[in-house]
């Protein structure tokens, strides 16, 4: 009897578990059910969309150019006995480089020189005779023909007289081209002619050559649709600003103004060649070498500006997230303009100045989402400065 009483106790009881745990479960599953309908708050980064000036820049890959080039070559035929330079070293305009052996010029110089005498004293005599014929011939103690003759004379040696005088000038222009001088200022290259090596003016190797590179040039091209807005203002005498970096595009080597464009369109490329001037007073720029250029066309005035990283692709277009007193996320469709150098984008349609636009977080955001703002978490680089301090007590 005792142990009927048991079994219907245990089966009570087994019965009233079975029964919590079935509700429990549905209470948890309505939980749960609910809690999914409810909307999801997603914790974003924002920035305020300000105004600012943004300039207008085209970017290009360019071609450092010495501004003017020279080679240094003989004008006239004959060995090379003297030079005055150091390879690379800066030489001014005039400044003495080279000497040729020009004795075979100076011999030339010396027989014109006799030449002219000889002629001068042949007029001196025919000047004379002539006097002494138009005296006779005003006694008509001579004919005519005499006195013609004796003129023609006079105007014969006059001729020899400044033929000689021709040659003794090209001759000391010859002597003189013995003497070879800087045609411009610059730095001299690597001599590439030896003493005692026969030059002249028809040599195709020089004995150095010479590149001005203060200043310096810098060419590179730009797209035909970006040509309007470089001719005009470059025509007009606006000095437009270019800015050179380095390989990496993150150092600044010059600071220059364009000056000027190519008149023909490559037509392989569809580009044009421009030209820009820089002091290069303290050579950070090198003849042949490849730079990273920055032309700055205009100023975009006053425009909204946003973060770059606010700034989303999708197959529609680009768009970004903005945030209102809500604290709910909107999709807004944008359309953009040049960027600028601290990272910001200039928005031209789209957000209006003053609008909270998502920077971090958009990935997880969505169109109407619910949004909690929060602010960047400071890095704390303490243990990472103590670890590093250990680390270097232990190599010592």
């Amino acid at each position: 009897m005792n142990l009927k009483k048991a079994l219907i106790a245990a089966g009570v009881v087994v019965a009233l578990a079975a029964a919590g745990y079935a509700g429990f479960r549905g209470w948890q599953s309505a939980r749960m059910s609910k809690m999914s309908m409810m909307p999801r708050t997603v914790a974003v980064q924002v920035a305020q969309a300000v105004r600012q000036d943004v300039p207008t820049i085209v970017t290009a890959l360019g071609t450092v150019t010495a501004n003017q080039t020279a080679d240094v070559i003989s004008q006239v035929q004959g060995h090379l006995t003297n030079l005055y330079f150091k390879e690379g070293d800066f030489v001014k305009k005039g400044a003495l480089l080279a000497k040729v052996d020009t004795r075979g010029y100076e011999a030339n110089l010396q027989q014109y020189q006799g030449t002219l005498a000889e002629a001068q004293a042949q007029l001196a005599n025919a000047k004379s005779v002539l006097e002494r014929y138009e005296r006779l011939y005003r006694q008509d103690s001579i004919s005519k023909q005499d006195l013609e003759a004796q003129r023609a004379a006079v105007k014969q040696y006059e001729g020899s007289v400044r033929s000689a005088r021709g040659q003794i000038a090209n001759a000391s222009v010859s002597v003189g081209y013995g003497r070879i001088t800087a045609p411009i200022s610059g730095y001299i290259g690597i001599r590439q002619r030896d003493l005692g090596n026969l030059v002249g003016p028809s040599d195709s190797t020089p004995i150095a050559v010479i590149t001005q590179t203060t200043p310096i040039a810098v060419e590179f091209s730009i797209p035909q649709g970006n040509l309007s807005e470089v001719v005009g203002p470059v025509r007009s005498g606006q000095k437009l600003q270019v800015d050179v970096f380095d390989q990496s595009g993150l150092g600044l080597l010059a600071r220059g103004t364009v000056s000027a464009v190519g008149n023909t369109i490559d037509q392989a490329t569809g580009t044009v060649k421009v030209k820009s001037l820089f002091d290069n007073r303290d050579s950070k720029l090198f003849p042949n070498q490849f730079v990273n250029v920055k032309l700055v066309t205009g100023t975009l005035k006053n425009a909204v500006v946003v973060p770059t990283s606010a700034i989303q692709t999708s197959q529609n277009g680009l768009y970004v997230f903005t945030v209102g007193d809500d604290q709910v996320a909107h999709k807004a469709a944008v359309k953009i303009g040049p960027a600028t150098e601290d990272g910001k984008t200039a928005i031209l349609e789209g957000v209006a100045e003053g609008a909270r636009v998502v920077t971090a977080g958009a990935d997880s955001t969505s169109d109407g989402s619910k949004v909690t703002v929060v602010e960047p978490k400071a890095v704390d680089t303490s243990a990472v400065e103590k670890k590093s301090k250990g680390v270097g007590r232990g190599r010592r």
